[in-house]
């Protein structure tokens, strides 16, 4: 009986032994795996780096680092923000992305206007052409000015004989007088229109022009150095 009692108390203590090896064995596999302990680091506000077993509670608006045991790194951990911060740096980021798509769009653009504008003699010739048009234009309303003046010459001759009594003028010749009135104003007004609409082309052609200098000598730079 002693001895059987003997026999299963050094099996009891044999097996307690290689349980604690073991898990040395795991600890110790842990550790030369980066598993065990972490270590954080930051640097805060004032430029200090901090180091502590736990999360920093002084960097928690910037981000920290967890360290192995062996001093690499095992996580970023990213800056805790409050609701009107996070809001902030979202509005940022949005803020930077539209930007860029700006800067992309504005490279798109300029890429059009070198293809179809490759030189400054190609951009003065369509200049020149839309204002061709535009004169062109003019020039008709002019010549139809020149008519109701003729119209109403006559209209006037007619009118002459009602010169001391107006009003026993027929009502067709008053109405022809009013209808040529009113054509002079429209015509009149078409050929400002018109005028301001050159002012326009010229306009959208010389905002072009600057733009496209810098590229046409960035373009004539390059093609030299071939």
């Amino acid at each position: 009986m002693a001895r059987t009692q003997a026999l299963l108390a050094f099996m009891a203590l044999s097996l307690a032994a290689a349980g604690h090896a073991q898990a040395q064995q795991s600890g110790a596999a842990r550790q030369s795996s980066g598993g065990g302990p972490g270590i954080y680091s930051c640097v805060d506000s004032r430029g200090r780096t901090i180091t502590a077993d736990r999360p920093i509670s002084d960097c928690n608006d910037r981000e920290q680092r967890e360290l192995n045991p062996s001093g690499t790194t095992r996580r970023k951990i990213e800056p805790t923000y409050t609701a009107r911060e996070q809001a902030e740096r979202e509005e940022r980021e949005r803020q930077a992305q539209l930007q860029a798509a700006r800067q992309v769009e504005e490279r798109r653009r300029e890429r059009a206007l070198l293809v179809r504008y490759p030189n400054a003699a190609a951009h003065d010739k369509e200049r020149a052409e839309a204002l061709v048009q535009i004169d062109a234009v003019i020039s008709a309303a002019r010549k139809r000015l020149g008519e109701l003046a003729e119209d109403r010459k006559r209209i006037d001759d007619e009118l002459e004989f009602y010169k001391s009594d107006p009003g026993k003028a027929p009502g067709s010749i008053r109405r022809k007088a009013e209808d040529n009135a009113r054509s002079v104003d429209v015509q009149n007004r078409f050929i400002a229109e018109q005028e301001e609409e050159k002012k326009r082309v010229n306009a959208r052609f010389d905002e072009e022009q600057a733009r496209l200098k810098p590229l046409w000598a960035a373009n004539a730079a390059a093609q030299a150095q071939r």
